[in-house]
């Protein structure tokens, strides 16, 4: 009886301390964990820094073919739509910043400003700004606002200008804004968001930051890359961005492959658009080999190294 009370004291002990430890935002020990598949290089917040350059060959890639390529993996839950978008005609990709939003509820506010004021947040304006002030240049603000809008407008063109300076990107809300007009304003900003609404937020508060969030039917992870564009949002696990992206520009490449051979008649509509056969896919492998390196969406070395393990 002695040693299980000694062990119920520890146990007590233990969780007080990781609750009495636990901030607003997660510990990039933390983070670390929840990205443990990453290998690459990492910001000080712990989450995967994913190339700039690997962001801006995402932009070119179609929703349903990163869709596609994440079912194939066993993420079946990566996909929302059903968006308002500030400018529908522009694709956006980055680096996930995660927060989360409740209901309000007075007590549970109180100890978020306490922590919040241990990370030497503003305590005295509203903590939506609080994710703002840790994104970096390539940074996607992504908010559970579980869905709210009249009185759930996370952000107005103040603070869609402070996000704009630090990121050069934009948001995605599982709720409302407000002050459209000027969001539209704020040349490069973007947003996809619920619906817009004059009031201001009233009777929410934000809980957490860098931690996983869901939005709408998707569940999203500090550090994952997000695909936005008019057709929806999906997000990308950063460990498997790279052979997303590589894999997508080599069906683009087969449909351009494809295309121009029914346009020549050398083969059939029903001989493209089933499984290839040999001939076919040698075809196909001499057309890459003659295509200009200068068309090509990935360096040739990059190309070559995928046909290659294909064939393994």
């Amino acid at each position: 009886m002695k040693n299980l009370r000694i062990v119920l004291v520890l146990g007590s002990f233990l969780v007080f301390f990781h609750a009495k430890s636990q901030g607003v935002t997660a510990s990039p020990e933390y983070i670390k964990e929840l990205t443990s598949n990453w290998t690459g290089e990492r910001f000080a917040d712990g989450r995967p820094k994913v190339p700039d350059a690997l962001l801006k060959r995402m932009k070119k890639i179609q929703i349903e073919e990163a869709w596609g390529f994440l079912r194939r993996k066993g993420y079946n839950n990566q996909y929302e739509g059903e968006w308002e978008i500030i400018h529908p005609d522009s694709a956006m990709t980055g680096r996930v910043v995660t927060a989360q939003y409740m209901p309000l509820r007075p007590d549970y506010q109180q100890l978020v400003k306490l922590k919040g004021a241990k990370e030497n947040r503003d305590t005295i304006g509203g903590s939506n700004s609080w994710p703002i002030q840790q994104l970096v240049h390539g940074d996607v603000y992504v908010a559970d606002g579980y869905g709210r809008i009249i009185d759930g407008t996370l952000i107005g063109s103040n603070l869609g200008n402070a996000i704009y300076a630090n990121s050069k990107n934009g948001v995605i809300f599982d709720g409302g804004v407000r002050d459209v007009a000027g969001l539209l304003d704020i040349e490069g900003f973007n947003g996809w968001y619920k619906g817009a609404d004059p009031s201001y937020l009233q009777e929410e508060m934000l809980t957490s930051i860098n931690m996983p969030i869901r939005v709408g039917r998707a569940i999203v992870l500090p550090g994952d890359v997000v695909l936005a564009n008019q057709h929806g949002t999906v997000f990308i696990p950063s460990h498997l961005a790279s052979e997303l992206v590589l894999s997508s520009e080599i069906v683009g490449l087969r449909d351009l492959f494809g295309f121009q051979r029914l346009r020549e008649k050398k083969y059939t509509a029903g001989q493209i658009d089933t499984r290839w056969t040999k001939e076919i896919n040698a075809d196909f492998e001499n057309w890459l080999k003659e295509y200009p390196d200068s068309k090509l969406p990935m360096t040739r070395k990059e190309l070559n190294d995928y046909m290659a393990s294909k064939k393994d």
